[in-house]
């Protein structure tokens, strides 16, 4: 069996979904499941359990026997919150009795860093494991799961194969749930049907155009096919960017949504919330060096392709993986 933790999430829904149609049906869902509206990404799911996070480490001394691997997927996302105790809590130290629980059962395991842990990308954004320690995130969220990612290069007792998995800005089905947090393609989408217009964040930057702000967008196909294959193969543990190593504008991720819909580019510029503008990230894309090095076989999907499949196969009908 293999466990997924955050399972109600996005992530983590569209990673069991992966699960399913690579013949998995024996799969152990971890989450909270308080929220009915994160709790409908698994409708269309095969799922054998569902364990609470909070018993999770009480089942897997019961049950670790049977387990072939964990992708944990669970934690706090929310960039704007400032409650360090919570990130400690649910990212820094329940991944820490993780990473613990798998070396002492000898289970593999994947888990879910970020490219928040880059900051304002002074040190450029290389997964390279030398530069973890001096990375500066910009807010708790990116501090606590670059605080793992030190914790966990510094141990010498690891479980027998572990992956990181620093994910860029990740869009696609089962966001419906994440609010202000979800992606720009789902606010796009939710403009344009309301108001036939999108607003983006204004530049308060010189050196950028307004709507140029570039990000490296990653379709959630492509990244739990990455996952996947990589806990297939275990081919080698550490730090793994995951993203697609070519920064797009928003302005360009919008243009594809009013297509997708067969529609004309209406887009007007709003300003950047004061509550993230001294932390809002003008450019990020992935350095893929080490993950194509693995020779994994992923072809990742094109911007606009991506939108495209999001948008007329999920949006528009509210549909889920």
């Amino acid at each position: 069996m293999i466990v997924v933790t955050g399972a109600a999430g996005f992530i983590g829904s569209a990673m069991i979904a992966k699960l399913n149609r690579s013949g998995y049906q024996n799969v152990i869902a971890v989450d909270h499941f308080d929220r009915d509206d994160k709790n409908a990404n698994l409708t269309n799911l095969t799922i054998s359990q569902f364990v609470n996070r909070d018993t999770f480490f009480q089942w897997l001394d019961d049950n670790h026997h049977a387990v072939k691997g964990i992708i944990h997927l669970g934690a706090r996302t929310d960039t704007t919150e400032f409650n360090v105790a919570i990130f400690d809590k649910l990212n820094l130290n329940y991944s820490k009795q993780m990473w613990h629980s798998c070396t002492k059962y000898d289970i593999p395991l994947l888990y879910a860093s970020s490219a928040a842990t880059y900051g304002g990308g002074e040190l450029g954004y290389s997964d390279n494991h030398e530069i973890v320690p001096s990375l500066k995130p910009l807010n708790p969220y990116g501090e606590s799961k670059n605080n793992f990612d030190i914790w966990a290069l510094s141990q010498t007792i690891t479980p027998p194969f572990w992956a990181g998995f620093k994910f860029f800005n990740v869009y696609g089905p089962n966001e419906y749930h994440k609010g202000r947090m979800a992606s720009v393609v789902f606010h796009s989408f939710n403009q344009i049907k309301s108001s036939g217009e999108v607003k983006l964040f204004r530049s308060h930057r010189p050196d950028f155009e307004d709507g140029m702000q570039l990000r490296d967008f990653v379709y959630v196909k492509d990244v739990t096919e990455v996952l996947f294959r990589m806990l297939e193969t275990k081919k080698q543990s550490g730090l793994y960017n995951l993203g697609t190593g070519q920064a797009r504008a928003f302005l360009h991720l919008s243009e594809a949504t009013f297509a997708a819909l067969n529609l004309k580019p209406n887009i007007s510029f709003i300003d950047t919330p004061i509550d993230i503008r001294d932390k809002y990230q003008y450019f990020t894309e992935a350095d893929m060096a080490k993950l194509h090095n693995l020779n994994l076989g992923i072809e990742f999907t094109s911007l606009e392709d991506g939108v495209l499949d999001y948008v007329r196969n999920y949006l528009v009908n509210h549909l889920y993986l």
